[in-house]
């Protein structure tokens, strides 16, 4: 297990843990063989432009056990500002990897969230894949389930009778962020990550962007294309912001190094 503070790298306002795919991997199953409980956020450059203007989110992820960067665009843009990510962990492939964890290790599983019942037909594909994976519950809550205490009360109650020691939670950025902080004292379980539209992506309710265009930073174009009327306002402002931020960063980094040599 790499060393706390070698592994983490401040960059655009948080604290990444800087871990390859597998190492993240490991990571987590150790904290789970230990009766940890953790929180785990993955960063996108959407989160990144929202913490840095929304001192609330901001104070979100700051509580956060583990910080994973899920996005190519933050892995080039941190090796052009001399501080490089190890890769990109994002939340749709941590969701197949740690089913398979689980269905060797027997830990057990709940869904929260998605989209169309999204949560329920990703389990029923990743049970195909994975024989054994015990997901115990699936629960595509009703929009703006989180404004009801009863509705949040049931969920609650639900996810802790059935004891799983990993809950994917999918509602979108910020709202699974803010339940996640909301009520992560209150669900007995090992392990909380926010997932995004990986419900979506494993039930191929959505399909998600072809590798190559996942390795050459195009994943957001892919998703545009496909949602244009839901996302073009997210990726036209928080595309912008974070070029304007990058651009900040970028030029103080080298005129630091224009003075070094004077």
């Amino acid at each position: 297990m790499e060393n706390k503070e070698n592994e983490i790298l401040e960059l655009f306002g948080l604290n990444f843990n800087n871990l390859s795919f597998n190492e993240a991997l490991d990571k987590i199953t150790f904290l789970i063989d230990c009766n940890k409980k953790i929180v785990i956020f993955t960063v996108n450059v959407a989160h990144i432009t929202k913490i840095n203007e929304d001192p609330n989110i901001r104070n979100i992820y700051y509580k956060a056990d583990l910080i994973l960067n899920d996005s190519q665009v933050l892995y080039f843009a941190s090796r052009m500002l001399g501080k490089p990510l190890k890769g990109k962990i994002s939340g749709s492939d941590l969701l197949p990897a740690l089913c398979k964890v689980a269905s060797l290790k027997g830990y057990h599983i709940f869904f929260l969230g998605g989209r169309n019942n999204a949560s329920h037909y990703a389990a029923e594909k990743l049970k195909q894949t994975y024989k054994s994976v015990q997901i115990v519950g699936t629960i595509s809550p009703a929009f703006g389930f989180e404004k009801e205490a009863y509705e949040v009360d049931k969920i609650i109650k639900e996810i802790n009778k059935v004891k799983p020691q990993i809950l994917f939670i999918g509602l979108g950025f910020p709202k699974q962020e803010v339940f996640i902080n909301e009520y992560r004292d209150r669900l007995n379980v090992n392990l909380i990550i926010g997932i995004g539209a990986s419900f979506e992506f494993a039930s191929s309710i959505i399909k998600r962007a072809p590798k190559w265009m996942q390795d050459f930073a195009l994943e957001w174009l892919y998703r545009l294309i496909k949602e244009p009327k839901r996302l073009w306002k997210r990726y036209l402002f928080s595309n912008t912001l974070f070029i304007l931020l990058f651009a900040k960063m970028y030029f103080k980094k080298v005129f630091r190094q224009n003075k070094n040599k004077l």
